[in-house]
């Protein structure tokens, strides 16, 4: 019987075998690495041929600081009258959810308005839930928020989405103004990609440090942050929806003789809103995955809660200050999919309806909420959860650290020295042996073999500069991190995506876990990790593998399920069993989607890398928190940058090389 592979089933050539050249550079790289004498320059690149680009950037912004003016008003005047304007937005905000007002009565008192009670607010987002889906979404969304009154987090939490509604609409509204004008004008399309690609990876510390110059240290400059943040991905989802709208309804809006203006926004705008709802719900999530860091630079909520508590290693009360975090992303995202799916209403066409008729739940909504904050005024209990029936689960977290630290620290330690000495500390040696020339030379072969001379030049050049400003060492110890840490988190997550993806009972269980896994924010992750494993390498490569197992998971998940079934089928008729048809067909077919997996993986793994400096790496994230403490501006955004480009070689690399094997299967 004929054997039968994926190779054989798709009509395109084999994979490459590797060059001798290749064979000889990498085997040149490990001899000199290992046991070679080179020249101090080709190891340690010389300060005399470095590029000062940290002091030009820093002096940059002294200068918009001090001397920028526009005539009438300075720089710094302008952009902190931008912040007075968005303080009356964020001031309202907290008061309606927070605080509650003070009115003046005119006869030098106030008068206290009470928030919006925690009843009434947990009835009308469960109401809403089960108008736009059905009541399971509504106890979710209802035990969500119940969970943040009953565990004493209501008030942070509020804090905290006081800042995310104000955040989401401005940056979603931003995106899609921007992602309109790159979808209307190619050349404005290729002129942001770049600055898209540097904003969704250079780390968030490192232009912490600018905004808190422009715009003064609070939570106005943390909201500012929060929507430079969460603004990209809508801005591309926006023009790839657009890119996405059927040909004929765009032409049926131009031969009805819609101008550019009505072509947009009442043909193509309409028309493309499921995707960009999907850009509105990424906005979501990566704003409240921000709330954390932005409690740096004076946020408050829950986002200071976790911070405090790591600290402190207070581990309890980071937890569930963390679950808080979670379970309003959670309540958000779910909401906004349901709202985003659910079918436009239906008007009666006989006569048109006034607004009353057409709204009676807003309304009703309204009339409950301005009641229910009259009787807080009367009733405590109505305005804020009573503290007496709160309850934590801190203390009992505490113990389980504790008894943990007391009977298995030998372990634990062991296992650390171990893993140390033998894998972890000869990786890092062997990277920082390498001879940078070596290295650019590894780069650009393997840009030339997956995708010609203008891949090699743009990974080249992408290495050059971590090289040519000084932080090449820092670089390959991040390098070392990370990919440990993508090899580790890979080989959790490949063989669990690969369980799910072949059992759908599995599968619904693994996606849970994986949906609650993104949505924790990262800082909670390092709370456990400091307490089992102190500060250290170590620590750093646990908190990466345990953020960045989710996408491999899911990849994998996602890889092998978009398999051709007609060649599943085929392979069945040639009488393979199931382990053949996994090994020979579904997983070299599900390579190419699971190799874009490992490449999520990694960035994901970036992005946590600089969260991990709080425990005392000596990377590029070490590099970028410095600079964030000692507000050097420069510093911290080459730094920054550094790391946004060790993701792009990656990207670039792994995208190329998927898109080569769709190509050879015949798959794309």
């Amino acid at each position: 019987m004929t054997e039968l592979t994926a190779t054989s089933l798709a009509p395109g050539r084999g994979p490459k075998p590797a060059t001798a050249a290749w064979l000889i550079v990498l085997i040149a790289v490990f001899a000199v690495s290992a046991f070679g004498s080179v020249p101090e320059w080709s190891v340690e690149y010389p300060r005399a041929w470095r590029w000062d680009l940290q002091g030009w950037i820093s002096d940059a912004m002294k200068w918009l600081i001090n001397d920028a003016t526009f005539g009438l008003f300075t720089f710094q005047e302008f952009t902190r009258s931008i912040a007075w304007l968005l303080d009356w937005f964020l001031t309202a905000a907290y008061g309606f959810l927070a605080t509650g007002f003070e009115i003046p009565d005119g006869s030098g008192g106030v008068l206290l308005v009470p928030r919006i009670s925690w009843i009434v607010l947990i009835a009308v987002l469960a109401f809403f839930a089960w108008r736009v889906r059905d009541r399971g979404l509504a106890l979710l969304v209802g035990l969500c928020f119940a969970y943040l009154a009953v565990f004493g987090q209501w008030d942070s939490a509020m804090v905290t989405l006081a800042s995310i509604v104000i955040a989401v609409p401005l940056g979603a509204s931003l995106g899609l103004l921007l992602g309109i004008a790159a979808y209307r004008r190619p050349w404005f399309e290729r002129a942001i990609t770049p600055f898209l690609d540097l904003m969704q990876t250079v780390p968030v510390f490192a232009y912490l440090v600018p905004i808190l110059f422009l715009f003064g240290f609070g939570p106005v400059a943390a909201m500012i942050a929060t929507m430079i943040y969460a603004m990209p991905p809508m801005v591309r989802i926006t023009m790839l929806a657009l890119k996405q709208v059927p040909d004929e309804i765009s032409e049926y809006g131009r031969m009805a003789g819609c101008s550019t203006r009505q072509h947009i926004w009442k043909v193509m705008v309409p028309a493309a809103k499921p995707g960009l709802m999907v850009g509105l719900n990424q906005v979501i999530m990566l704003s409240l995955n921000m709330v954390i860091i932005a409690s740096m630079i004076g946020a408050g909520g829950l986002g200071f809660d976790v911070l405090h508590a790591l600290r402190r290693l207070a581990i309890g009360e980071g937890l569930e200050a963390g679950i808080a975090i979670t379970l309003l992303a959670i309540a958000l995202d779910r909401l906004s999919q349901a709202y985003a799916t659910k079918p436009p209403p239906r008007h009666g066409e006989e006569r048109p309806m006034s607004f009353v008729r057409r709204h009676p739940y807003l309304l009703a909504a309204l009339a409950l909420i301005v009641g229910s904050m009259a009787l807080g005024a009367v009733l405590p209990f109505v305005e804020a959860y009573p503290e007496a029936w709160t309850v934590t689960t801190g203390t009992f977290f505490d113990r389980v650290v504790e008894w943990v630290n007391i009977h298995l620290f030998d372990s634990i330690e062991v296992v650390k020295t171990w893993l140390l000495v033998n894998i972890m500390i000869p990786i890092k040696r062997f990277l920082l042996a390498v001879p940078w020339p070596l290295a650019l030379i590894v780069v650009a072969m393997a840009g030339w073999q997956l995708g010609a001379w203008r891949l090699a030049l743009i990974v080249v050049c992408l290495a050059a500069f971590i090289l040519i400003t000084g932080n090449w060492e820092k670089a390959m110890i991040s390098v070392y991190l990370t990919g440990l840490s993508v090899l580790i988190a890979f080989s959790i997550g490949f063989p669990i995506g690969t369980w799910a993806a072949g059992n759908p009972r599995v599968n619904r269980v693994v996606q849970v876990v994986i949906d609650t896994l993104q949505t924790l924010p990262s800082f909670v992750y390092l709370i456990p990790v400091v307490m089992l494993f102190r500060v250290g390498d170590f620590s750093a490569m646990i908190a990466i593998v345990a953020y960045a197992t989710a996408p491999a998971t899911r990849y994998t998940i996602h890889g092998l399920s978009q398999v051709p079934e007609h060649l599943i089928e085929a392979a069945r008729a040639q009488g393979c069993s199931r382990g053949q048809i996994l090994r020979k067909v579904k997983l070299p077919l599900a390579l190419p989607e699971i190799m874009l997996g490992v490449n999520q993986t990694i960035m994901m793994a970036l992005s946590m890398l600089v969260i991990t400096a709080l425990v005392g790496t000596r990377d590029l994230g070490q590099e970028v928190y410095i600079a964030l403490t000692k507000a050097d501006t420069g510093r911290g955004i080459v730094a920054g940058v550094c790391v946004a480009f060790i993701a792009m070689i990656a990207d670039r690399l792994i995208s190329a090389w998927a898109r080569r094997r769709k190509q050879e299967l015949g798959l794309a």
